[in-house]
């Protein structure tokens, strides 16, 4: 773990923005002990953790929610490995038991995007069109995200951590919906993280590449 988390640090020094899902099986991991786990590489701070969001009908739109459903559910919650980064200081970790808590450790998921088994995404390939849902699906998505954005600015963001939190209108803010141990609230948690991407604001917040 700490090997990877070298590697991921270096990458960050390069410019390298590492997107990682938290996996699909609620707070616990699909750990059967009865406590809450969260899934490595995802719980490097030197990653994008990725969760999920689903997406409920509401008359002619949709409410976007915690992903939980008989697909499965987004990862998130505690890491007891690595410490709390500087931008996630100040942070809650509010439980679906009820009451809060200062975070503490390194908390996760950091953003969110949809992962819905039931609209999921179409993805061509080979020639064939194939169905993919699941947080595997948004890290590719906030990837995919942010190539436009380096395309765009002339140059790559690199570790966009601390920028995304310190500017959390940047997302949508989801505000219903739980993971098993922990549920979503207003700000950050550990369902959905800051929230799924204003593409727009996103990109926004990084303007232009300096050129020397």
């Amino acid at each position: 773990m700490k090997a990877m988390d070298s590697a991921f640090q270096a990458a960050a020094a390069m410019g390298i923005t590492v997107c990682v899902a938290t996996a699909d099986h609620g707070s616990s991991d699909g750990v059967n002990d009865r406590g809450d786990h969260v899934d490595f590489p995802a719980s490097s701070p030197h990653a994008l953790a990725c969760g999920g969001t689903g997406l409920q009908p509401s008359g002619s739109n949709f409410n976007e929610v915690v992903w939980n459903d008989s697909f499965g559910a987004t990862g998130g919650g505690v890491s007891t490995v690595f410490p709390l980064p500087a931008w996630q200081n100040g942070l809650q970790l509010t439980r679906s038991s009820g009451g809060t808590a200062p975070l503490l450790n390194r908390g996760t998921p950091d953003v969110s995007g949809d992962a819905d088994g039931a609209s999921g995404w179409q993805v061509r390939v080979d020639g064939q069109n194939l169905f993919f849902f699941g947080t595997s699906a948004v890290a590719p998505l906030w990837a995919g995200l942010i190539a436009r954005i380096n395309a765009t600015r002339g140059g790559p963001v690199g570790f966009i951590n601390a920028v995304l939190y310190a500017n959390p209108s940047a997302l949508r803010d989801i505000l219903q919906g739980n993971n098993g141990s922990f549920t979503a609230t207003k700000g950050w948690d550990a369902c959905t993280g800051l929230g799924s991407p204003n593409g727009a604001a996103v990109a926004a917040l990084f303007g232009h590449a300096r050129t020397s």
